[in-house]
């Protein structure tokens, strides 16, 4: 197996991984709404998750170990694309802001100040950040 090969099968099993934490939120609350599954349809397709591995993971979100990040700048960044991802898309329309917060909860954000967390989030990636900027204002937010 070359280098890029396993690359390649590293990146594609962290992004099951991913996928299948977010359908875990996404069931959360018993059940995926229309908007919801849009929004899973198209996070799919940007993920690289063929049509067989999104219908198993759909079917048992379980079967692919999640990839928590460990750090809280891992989580920044994992906020950061998640951010991007339910902004772009605007299929969620006002619930984007809901879901976002699962989704935050889910990367270990605090209860108490996660809506803070989620505007500042989504007024960073409205203003088209990068990464750096974000994670930089995101740290930085209560100073």
């Amino acid at each position: 197996m070359s280098i890029s090969d396993l690359f390649s099968s590293e990146f594609n099993q962290r992004n099951r991984g991913n996928f299948s934490a977010i359908v875990r939120v996404a069931y959360a609350d018993g059940n995926i709404s229309d908007q919801e599954k849009k929004f899973l349809d198209k996070l799919a397709l940007d993920l690289e998750i063929s049509k067989e591995e999104y219908d198993e993971i759909l079917e048992d979100p379980s079967k692919y170990p999640i990839n928590a990040p460990y750090l809280y700048i891992e989580r920044l960044e994992a906020l950061y694309n998640l951010s991007r991802i339910v902004h772009r898309d605007h299929q969620l329309g006002d619930k984007q802001e809901h879901l976002l917060i699962k989704f935050a909860l889910a990367l270990g954000f605090t209860p108490s100040n996660v809506n803070y967390i989620v505007n500042k989030a989504l007024a960073l990636v409205d203003r088209k950040v990068d990464l750096d900027t974000f994670t930089y204002e995101m740290q930085h937010m209560n100073k």
